[in-house]
């Protein structure tokens, strides 16, 4: 079985990798495609490692448009020589539409595993995965009703990225460290992507500058995703209006040594979530940006956890829902909202029984949504759709 794989962000990537493990259990696998380091580790060949062109927003896309025009003519040569069984999708729709098309127009099934959140905003844009995708894994559960309703063969396979944590190793030694430390750990989650950490790490520290003044004793500590992040995040330490440590590819164990954190919007909140952590989530970006997308927006939250705990994710034209009480206090904004965001850490770290309130709902949350298994469930449904016989490979391998 050849499957080409079309990722273009870090997440995807990790999801990635997981889905060719747990394909390659049931199916000889050649896999090939677009996807970083973690899909080349698992055993995917490489056209391109896209980790440079993990950008969002109108003007960066802009920037790099030449490129990604020259890695669609790749990936158009490398359909037609390969014919692969499948083209797997994940996340990074603006370019994975135009890989979607290329498929269909030579008759290879696509599967699109981890779709863009379509019922966000701009809904009409379903249209698409009507047209392009003939399977839609979806990682939330309220989305198989949503694109089913909509014309689209979708089914609900789970969110990977709770298999992920559920195999995570915690570095307990760092850990230890980190306690023996005297001061209270709040965490700052910045992105993962250059562009966030620039729009969202100066708010974030501005921020915890005010929670150590209201809050003394406070340690502020930066997880970042890799180098050049940390090197970014450093400067602005260093000009900005407090001490902070900088660490790399510690996430995991920041957000577990913190007594709540201060996140930029992502798939982080569902680590949030799975580590039952009090946190405040931001996503800041440019006036326009934000002008053009409230007016597109369908949805009451812009944070995961907060559509999942909620009875009525999307809007609907009535306030019946307008008294819910988020569990992660959300802040989208191109302006200063650092004083909110402050006034709620500050609240978590000067009252403990609040906390743990908080930490109570979150526990129950964690206990619905984050079961295990959706890069088993996916690969299945791939192997079962493309007829591959499981059961006999199975046999051969053993």
């Amino acid at each position: 079985m050849r499957i080409f794989f079309s990722v273009g962000e870090p997440s995807g990537d990790l999801h990635g990798a997981n889905l060719i493990r747990q394909l390659r259990q049931h199916a000889h696998l050649t896999a090939e495609g677009l996807g970083g380091p973690k899909m080349q580790a698992a055993g995917c060949q490489l056209l391109r490692d896209m980790s440079d062109l993990a950008v969002m927003g109108l003007f960066p896309v802009l920037a790099k448009l030449p490129q990604f025009r020259r890695l669609l003519s790749q990936v158009r040569a490398a359909l037609d020589a390969e014919r692969p069984d499948a083209v797997v999708l994940i996340d990074y729709p603006g370019f994975n539409w135009h890989v979607a098309r290329l498929a269909k127009e030579r008759g290879i099934p696509v599967f699109y595993y981890g779709l863009p959140q379509l019922w966000a905003w701009a809904s009409w844009r379903v249209k698409k995965v009507e047209r392009y995708v003939d399977h839609a894994l979806c990682k939330l559960p309220f989305e198989e009703t949503w694109f089913n309703d909509r014309g689209c063969r979708a089914t609900y396979v789970g969110h990977p990225y709770f298999d992920e944590l559920r195999e995570q190793q915690l570095d307990e030694s760092f850990l230890a460290a980190m306690r023996l430390r005297s001061g209270r750990v709040v965490t700052l989650l910045p992105g993962s992507r250059l562009q966030e950490v620039r729009y969202n790490l100066p708010l974030l520290l501005k921020a915890g500058a005010q929670v150590r003044r209201e809050c003394p004793g406070v340690r502020l500590a930066i997880a970042s995703y890799n180098e050049q992040q940390a090197a970014m995040a450093r400067e602005l330490v260093a000009a900005g209006p407090a001490p902070a440590e900088v660490f790399v590819s510690r996430t995991p164990e920041l957000i577990a040594a913190a007594e709540c954190c201060l996140a930029c919007s992502g798939s982080v909140s569902l680590e949030l979530l799975y580590h039952a952590k009090p946190a405040v989530i931001v996503y800041r970006v440019g006036w326009l940006t934000y002008q053009v997308v409230r007016r597109l927006i369908n949805v009451r939250y812009i944070t995961l956890v907060n559509l999942l705990a909620s009875e009525q994710p999307f809007v609907d034209g009535s306030d019946r829902h307008a008294a819910e009480s988020p569990l992660y206090p959300e802040f989208p904004t191109w302006q200063d909202c650092s004083q909110d965001v402050a006034r709620h850490a500050i609240g978590w770290l000067s009252d403990e029984a609040q906390r743990q309130r908080l930490i109570s709902r979150l526990v129950k949350l964690r206990e619905e949504v984050a079961a295990r298994g959706a890069s088993a469930t996916a690969a299945e449904y791939i192997v079962r759709e493309l007829g591959e016989p499981m059961n006999q490979f199975r046999q051969r391998a053993a």
